[in-house]
């Protein structure tokens, strides 16, 4: 049994930091500075790792802390340094132009949230603890594949790659399952973390021979 008043403690805080991965979400779709991004992603990161250990203290699913440890230790803590280490690596630490500019994107990054509370709606009812987390999941699924359309560096596209993996992992342990079995959850975070270190790889390769790692560049290779 919770102590009283336990719960709408747990709901609180699981509705404010998921309000606030969704304030850095939006915060990235007009940042252009690569490192600034990286950050960003990494408190985001962090957020989620808070959410998924107060669920996991709340109903005792010893599951989401494995969940809540390895997103510390691989998208707070190492990933981020591998990204840091690569914009150093290739000196580029400013995106270009992107393809909307920044107050075009943060409308439509706005319209972007609206949509995900209205597709959201009918299913609230399927959140034990938070409010509108499954919204802002959802948002965060919709604004990180903007974000890997919008931008034209590689380096932002595997951001917003990781920023919708956070929005399926929201997503996961605000639902009634309290996050999907280990195996899966596992299955995801590896697969995650290699297709980050290829692309990695790719993007310092790219950098090398082309000088330049603006996806649009790749066009050029045709023929």
């Amino acid at each position: 049994m919770h102590p009283p008043g336990s719960t709408e403690i747990a709901s609180q805080a699981i509705t404010f930091m998921a309000a606030l991965m969704l304030v850095l979400q939006l915060l990235m779709i007009p940042q252009r500075m690569l490192l600034a991004t990286i950050r960003l992603f990494a408190i985001q990161s962090f957020l989620l790792a808070a959410i998924a250990a107060v669920v996991a203290y709340h109903h005792q699913a010893s599951h989401v802390y494995v969940v809540a440890i390895l997103t510390v230790v691989g998208k707070v803590l190492l990933l981020p340094w591998l990204l840091n280490r690569l914009v150093r690596r290739i000196e580029i630490h400013q995106e270009i132009e992107p393809l909307l500019n920044a107050p075009a994107s943060m409308l439509l990054g706005g319209g972007l949230t609206l949509l995900g509370y209205v597709v959201a709606r009918p299913f609230t009812s399927l959140e034990r603890l938070g409010h509108n987390t499954l919204a802002i999941a959802l948002t965060l699924l919709l604004t990180g594949f903007f974000l890997m359309i919008n931008r034209r560096k590689a380096i932002t596209q595997v951001l917003a790659l990781l920023t919708v993996e956070n929005g399926v992992m929201l997503a996961a342990v605000a639902l009634t399952t309290y996050g999907m079995p280990l195996v899966v959850e596992l299955g995801i975070f590896f697969d995650v973390l290699v297709a980050v270190m290829v692309l990695g790889i790719l993007v310092y390769r790219i950098r090398e021979n082309i000088a330049s790692i603006d996806t649009s560049q790749l066009n050029q290779l045709k023929g």
